[in-house]
């Protein structure tokens, strides 16, 4: 069976193309699971926790009993009351058991047939279940697991909470009775919200039955070493040439290794660039200027994770106004796990604790982000509509020309905003140029901003248009010396993107600035100043 890249569903070695996981399965093993913790997987929407946990199920089937479930498979109604839930729980391990026969043979059949009896007598109660379950679990040949994926689908029934407070009054009882010997869930909310989520009033909120989980520290991103692992894989199948290492840096900068988009980029690189003319030739497909053509497809795409990031946008205004001050304002926030939005944000997968620092999570979030601000303004936005007009006299033979495109900015900026104040540039500047240069680049190029660079003070936008990458500094006045240094790092960062030109924009609220453009030349490097 030909191998493929897989953005839905659980992944496999035989089937798909992925990363190695052995590394993580084992220290998950040695750290968490052969020491009896229970803990919680949580991390962002399509993020690998299912594949993951697939992998080690496999993974520790030699020396431990385990109890896979997905609690998607169980419906509301089976939360109805204790008794479906039991019913419905016990019906679950009986087709885990009866599927895998040397599981059945592990196991004590007077045990099984006590549970049976629960569900056939009706007269199951957690308690009665769990009583059941130590005993299974004191007669067992092998330790038993238990995973539960998907478990914040049951998060808004009481019953399932009761479920957790049972595991957890046997977990601190352990000692002295039987009980599974590691449980690990998994899900997108973290499990010690979930009394959040049922009794919002202020004297439950924080009140978790699930207070015994352990930290769950591994990473599950993916690093360039990895996916370029991944590639070196296919390259074996597939013969195309590509430079892995530099492919692969080059996903990673795109993605922070989020797993899906890793996956999505990959898929599209594989199956659909190869498609477009320009790109027939597998060779030719996997290059940086495939990847700019994978992403830019990416960001105009109508996928569920973008779904997901909306919705939660559109539920937590709070949320909104943290990533647009973020993006747009350069505020510096930091990581604070305390407060809710930036709490859920991280949750979702949607902002990293940068050194304490909350960043977007990656490149292509942050976009699309940027994207989808930009458009709530962009029908009523003077220069974005100046932008679209011109739009026709900015590419030439192919290459656009930014030096045009910034000299037509200062131009436009003048005339419509030359009156606001200091106060109005500062917050609203960076986003009036990608209100103006969006129109322009649309639908051939992308763009993104370097997060390394971007305050309040400064930001670098990177445009890559048909594989020509040109940077683009922002910047506030702040006097000639704060200038001359902002000259200075701007030639430092051409030299990492291997480019001789460059160019400033400068909001200078000084009186006597002169409006327009200048060439300077630094350090070899040729650096086009526009002054707005």
């Amino acid at each position: 069976m030909k191998r493929r890249f897989n953005t839905t569903g659980s992944c496999s070695w035989e089937k798909h193309y992925m990363v190695k996981l052995d590394k993580r399965l084992e220290k998950i093993k040695e750290d968490y699971v052969e020491e009896g913790l229970y803990f919680v997987i949580n991390r962002g929407r399509q993020y690998g926790k299912t594949t993951t946990l697939r992998a080690l199920e496999k993974f520790l089937k030699n020396d431990y009993v385990i109890l896979f479930m997905d609690f998607q498979k169980i419906s509301a109604a089976d939360f109805a009351d204790e008794q479906t839930f039991v019913t419905t729980f016990i019906e679950y391990m009986e087709g885990i058991i009866s599927s895998e026969a040397e599981m059945a043979e592990l196991l004590d059949p007077e045990v099984l047939q006590a549970l049976a009896d629960l569900k056939v007598l009706q007269k199951g109660s957690l308690q009665k279940m769990f009583v059941c379950c130590s005993r299974l679990c004191g007669t067992s040949k092998k330790p038993i697991v238990l995973i539960i994926d998907e478990v914040d689908s049951a998060s808004n029934n009481q019953v399932f909470i009761d479920f957790l407070a049972q595991l957890r009054a046997y977990y601190l009882d352990r000692e002295r009775q039987p009980t599974f010997h590691s449980v690990i869930l998994a899900g997108v909310y973290d499990i010690k919200n979930l009394k959040l989520k049922i009794r919002p009033d202020e004297e439950h909120q924080y009140n978790s039955p699930w207070n015994i989980a352990a930290d769950f520290k591994i990473r599950m991103d993916f690093s360039a070493v990895q996916i370029k692992g991944m590639l070196e894989e296919y390259e074996e199948d597939h013969h195309t040439g590509m430079d892995t290492a530099k492919i692969a840096e080059k996903i990673y900068r795109y993605t922070s290794g989020y797993p899906y988009l890793v996956s999505a980029i990959c898929k599209y690189l594989d199956e659909d660039l190869v498609e477009e003319e320009e790109f027939a030739d597998p060779a030719d497909a996997w290059t940086e200027e495939g990847i700019a053509q994978a992403v830019k497809n990416l960001l105009n795409a109508n996928i569920p994770l973008f779904g997901s990031m909306m919705r939660h946008i559109s539920e937590f205004p709070d949320l909104k106004k943290m990533l647009y001050a973020m993006l747009f304002q350069g505020e510096r926030i930091s990581y604070n796990p305390d407060n809710r939005m930036i709490d859920l944000a991280h949750m979702f997968g949607y902002v990293v604790n940068d050194h304490g620092i909350v960043r977007v999570a990656n490149r292509i979030f942050e976009t699309r982000l940027y994207n989808f601000f930009l458009s709530e303004e962009e029908l009523e936005s003077a220069i974005s509509r100046a932008a679209k007009q011109d739009q026709s006299q900015f590419v030439a033979g192919g290459r656009l020309d930014i030096e045009h495109v910034i000299k037509k900015f200062v131009e436009y900026f003048h005339d419509i905003y030359g009156e606001n104040d200091e106060q109005f540039v500062e917050a609203h500047g960076r986003k009036i140029f990608l209100l103006y240069l969006k129109p322009i680049i649309n639908g051939t190029g992308n763009y993104y901003i370097e997060a390394q660079t971007r305050n309040a003070k400064r930001t670098d936008i990177v445009v890559d248009y048909l594989g020509v990458q040109s940077v683009i500094e922002l910047k506030i006045w702040r006097g000639n010396e704060y200038n001359e240094r902002g000259e200075r790092q701007l030639a430092e960062y051409l030299d990492y993107f291997h480019q001789t030109k460059g160019y400033m924009i400068s909001f200078n609220f000084n009186k006597k600035k002169e409006i327009g453009l200048k060439e300077i030349q630094l350090e070899g490097k040729t650096i086009i100043e526009a002054v707005v």
